[in-house]
């Protein structure tokens, strides 16, 4: 088996983050951020900077999130020397507590666009910065009308994950 590529080492990187997150293994989203001055933009969240503040609003979401799950698509994928760009869309179901009968609480469904940009560190490719935006228009509807946005129930609602 020959050795992995920095686009698939790259792309195995991404996807754990992914993971991390849909666990709420804060431990192994810890591992995944770079020391020193990163950052994070959450759909609808200002910019926050450095390490301690972007590990604080993952436990926060984690903590306030019952259920995530993302289901990647889009994703494209650069690498420059010791960087490496990822775009993607997020596909994002998440929901609340269950209900008192044991049943599946609300779910909800949202597009969120997101870039990652990660860095070569001796450990391996770490997170530098996540921004994830909220996609609020539709790309493409069925009368062809590009750009129309929902009534706020569909995707692109809500403002958890990325």
């Amino acid at each position: 088996m020959s050795p992995r590529t920095d686009i698939e080492l790259v792309e195995q990187a991404n996807t754990d983050l992914y993971e991390a997150m849909e666990r709420g293994d804060h431990a192994a989203m810890s591992e995944m951020w770079m020391d020193g001055q990163v950052s994070v933009v959450h759909p609808g969240w200002p910019v926050l900077r450095g390490r301690g503040e972007v590990l604080r609003s993952y436990a926060l979401i984690m903590a306030n999130t019952e259920y995530i799950q993302f289901f990647l698509t889009d994703v494209e994928i650069d690498v420059m020397g010791d960087t490496a760009l990822v775009t993607c869309t997020e596909n994002i179901l998440s929901g609340g507590p269950a209900e008192e009968d044991g049943s599946v609480g609300p779910l909800i469904g949202q597009l969120v666009v997101a870039t990652n940009v990660f860095r070569r560190t001796e450990e391996g490719w770490r997170v530098w910065s996540h921004h994830g935006s909220p996609v609020l228009a539709d790309r493409d509807d069925e009368d062809g009308e590009a750009g129309e946005t929902g009534d706020g129930d569909g995707p692109g609602a809500g403002s958890v994950g990325g």
